[in-house]
């Protein structure tokens, strides 16, 4: 019998703490996504994208064949009721993009709710705690912040600002004609744009709605129309849903600013009860760091011979607790098996997101308890699988149960595999954080930043994000992208799974620019004490590279609209729904974006055409895909390299200091 087909660990991921445990999990006869990765092939039809599901005459496959590819023969391919390759591969992405912009919105509806109970006095375990973001926040609701008496103006009492800005962010989701609200956040140039084009979105749910109805069978029949809806949907989630969420979080849960942390799998403790977290909605991981450290649950520990807790993260969960709280982060999306794996987890705790049904397998060859929270996030019972609902009225009190039942499990714990691997890093790059860093707390702002990418020694601005994706060796195309950039002078802005990478890397500390940096961009990262690639959050906090690059258009001299900056997106390992939503609303907001892992559309050549050429013409952004690291961030630097030559900066130039009379002149140019 052939021995069954295994990943080769050194092949699959460059972290060594990955290839230890995989070699551990192999050894153990412990299958992991890794393993699957190598049996299971991808179904190629599936992955052009020309595969329709949607009724039950199909599935309709459509294949490219090798003629039609190079035009020998006439395209001539339909499903059963006549769809084209491009009507099924468009309504395939949008849904894509429904499913993504879904997801991060949903998230942001449950922080919307949280924030809703707290100010009307509901849920007493949350508070405010960064008031002058709500106040800030409440001006782009157009929410009074002061109150008249007479000839006096007083500020507003804080609770009755936050119970009437969540009641309008609430009614965000429902809204059903006009424009939403928060995206008068934007440069005007950037909203005439989508004013123009017809997608400035009118509500969340509808947009998301409006794409499942088009893309049923027999509704909308053109690629372009559908895309546009798509377009919409995007913006819905990205300018809205995504940006409120992370907006409510700060006022809940502190705006981040920088601090240091640790991560990788190394951060679990022999002798501490080990927590794990994992997901993407911090309203459940920000009630159990509070409560590991109350009194009575460090007894508690005490008393099951622990000498404490280690509330260590996993996905964007990690990056939450990690940017508030300096909680260190255990690993990413593809290293949640190998965590239990260790042996060493008490409890891994789930929210939403990202999750593996696996963990609930490879809990039961261990002593891990897995835990799910969520009443839309279940899995399968075994026997270490328990449902602990977590409810936000009152949510110190479920905290505390689940950190019970994770202390309580720690005498069951056997032999342990930790690996020794942790890394340094500085996180909490906020858009907030990144005006005081450049500018200092009275000055704050964002024309360092500008000045130096017009002088040249920045030559321009790299989003880097996304997930990790097993089909692609395992942070290795994060890291690779991300130092040729560097050493290009480009500035990274990361997220997500794309900035666990990062750390484990060493990217995310100053002493870094020295080693990896260009000359400019070293020069600038250690003249300010920042390190070349900044981790702005979860991936939910994407928003945040919007309203950072908005503050860029502010600040003058790089255009009026996003679509003018020098500045690109990259997301090298993604492999969610939530991915493809992200990175249209980036590219409907005018950032062009480079995919690692291409998207389900290569069968239908026309969309292709529309999505990597012509869309640039729409909204000044399009998609691309190049799998090699790179090369991708050689087009990315070309893509930058274009947009300076536009601005007219594409020479260096020397600093020049600026008075008020010669920034004015720039900014009515």
């Amino acid at each position: 019998m052939a021995e069954e087909k295994k990943a080769v660990p050194e092949a699959v991921t460059c972290d060594t703490a990955t290839i230890k445990m995989l070699h551990i999990a192999q050894a153990k006869g412990e299958e992991t996504i890794f393993d699957r990765a190598v049996k299971m092939k991808q179904c190629n039809i599936g992955t052009e994208g020309i595969c329709c599901k949607i009724c039950s005459q199909g599935p309709c496959r459509l294949p490219l064949t090798k003629g039609i590819k190079e035009g020998t023969e006439p395209d001539n391919r339909m499903g059963l009721c006549g769809a084209t390759p491009e009507t099924i591969a468009a309504r395939n992405m949008v849904r894509m993009i429904a499913g993504g912009c879904a997801t991060h919105s949903d998230h942001g509806r449950g922080v919307i709710e949280t924030f809703r109970a707290m100010a009307y006095g509901e849920a007493k375990d949350y508070t405010i705690k960064d008031e002058i973001k709500l106040r800030e926040v409440a001006g782009y609701f157009g929410v009074a912040t002061t109150v008249t008496e007479g000839d006096e103006t007083f500020p507003r009492d804080k609770w009755e600002i936050a119970r009437e800005v969540a009641d309008i962010a609430l009614g965000q989701w429902g809204q059903q004609q006009g424009r939403m609200i928060y995206h008068n956040r934007a440069p005007e140039a950037t909203k005439e744009r989508w004013i123009k084009q017809g997608v400035w979105p009118r509500g969340i749910d509808r947009e998301v709605v409006e794409i499942m109805h088009r893309t049923h069978m027999g509704v909308d029949q053109d690629y372009r129309n559908l895309l546009k809806q798509g377009a919409r949907c995007s913006l819905g989630n990205g300018w809205g849903g995504s940006m409120m969420a992370t907006d409510m979080q700060d006022i809940m849960f502190g705006t981040p600013y920088p601090s240091t942390g640790n991560i990788n799998l190394g951060v679990l403790s022999e002798t501490k009860i080990n927590i794990i977290v994992h997901g993407h909605d911090p309203l459940l991981s920000e009630m159990i760091v509070a409560a590991v450290h109350t009194p009575d649950m460090i007894e508690y520990a005490k008393a099951q011979g622990a000498d404490g807790y280690i509330v260590a993260g996993m996905c964007c969960t990690a990056n939450e607790i990690l940017m508030r709280h300096g909680m260190p982060i255990a690993g990413d999306y593809l290293q949640q098996e190998l965590a239990v794996i260790t042996g060493a987890v008490e409890a891994m705790v789930v929210d939403v997101q990202c999750v593996m049904e696996n963990l609930a397998n490879i809990s039961e060859c261990y002593h891990t308890k897995f835990i799910t929270t969520m009443p839309i996030a279940k899995c399968a019972s075994g026997k270490n699988t328990m449902h602990i609902e977590f409810e936000e009225h009152h949510a110190m009190e479920k905290a505390k149960e689940i950190v019970r039942t994770a202390a309580d499990n720690f005498k069951n714990r056997g032999q342990t595999s930790i690996p020794s691997e942790t890394n340094k890093m500085v996180m909490g790059f906020s858009t907030e954080a990144i005006k005081y860093h450049l500018g200092g707390t009275f000055r704050g702002s964002f024309v360092p930043l500008n000045d130096n990418i017009i002088n040249g020694r920045i030559r321009g601005i790299a989003g880097v994000v996304g997930c990790n994706n097993a089909r692609v060796p395992h942070d290795t195309g994060h890291i690779e992208l991300m130092k040729e950039l560097i050493k290009n002078d480009v500035i990274v802005l990361t997220t997500g799974c794309a900035a666990m990478a990062a750390g484990k890397a060493g990217l995310l500390t100053p002493e870094s620019a020295a080693v990896f940096c260009g000359p400019g961009l070293a020069e600038v990262c250690e003249t300010v004490g920042i390190p070349p690639v900044l981790h702005m959050g979860s991936c939910v906090d994407n928003s945040r590279i919007l309203t950072a690059a908005t503050e860029v258009i502010k600040a003058g001299g790089l255009g009026k609209e996003l679509a003018d900056l020098p500045a690109v997106g990259s997301a090298p390992g993604w492999m969610s729904e939530k991915a493809v939503g992200i990175a249209q609303y980036f590219i409907t907001s005018g950032v062009s974006v480079m995919l690692g892992v291409p998207l389900p559309i290569y069968g239908a050549p026309k969309l292709v055409k529309l999505l990597e050429e012509e869309m640039e013409d729409l909204y000044g952004a399009k998609w691309g895909y190049e799998p090699d690291p790179i090369k991708c961030a050689h087009k990315m630097i070309e893509i930058i390299d274009k947009k300076r030559k536009a601005l007219g900066i594409d020479t260096a130039r020397e600093r020049v200091l600026m008075d008020m009379a010669d920034r004015q002149k720039i900014e009515a140019a």
